[in-house]
């Protein structure tokens, strides 16, 4: 087992969540926070990084939603909109140094999302349909 993906568990688990799955092996972790509003958030240990990462919605090739999510992005303190390969699905994403992480850190990405969330859920939720 990597030792960053131990302290990312201990971390996790301290912060609160629940890990609906786990994989040593391949250093995967899938949580949930109702408080943070996190359902099915994937965080992978690839040393020297953690990504985090959390599914959102599916689009289709829709520039205007695209602007808009690029739009918000500047305001979001920890983490970013993305697409996965396909274009098609959008995430939120951060990756964060392992051999610095703390507490804390990990914290402000779940809370960058949970306030991501409580802020703009109006306007995903008209992009999603």
């Amino acid at each position: 087992m990597d030792k960053y993906f131990k302290i990312v568990k201990d971390y996790i688990l301290e912060l609160g969540s629940v890990i609906q799955y786990e994989s040593e092996l391949d250093n995967l972790l899938v949580i949930e926070n109702e408080d943070f509003g996190v359902k099915n958030m994937v965080i992978g240990v690839a040393t020297p990084i953690i990504i985090i990462e959390q599914y959102l919605f599916n689009v289709k090739d829709e520039g205007e939603i695209f602007k808009q999510l690029l739009i918000k992005n500047r305001d979001i303190v920890h983490g970013a909109f993305v697409l996965d390969e396909t274009g098609e699905k959008v995430i939120f994403r951060n990756t964060l140094q392992a051999e610095t992480l703390d507490l804390k850190e990990l914290e402000s990405t779940i809370n960058s999302l949970g306030l991501l969330l409580s802020e703009y859920s109006n306007e995903i939720l008209s992009f999603s349909k």
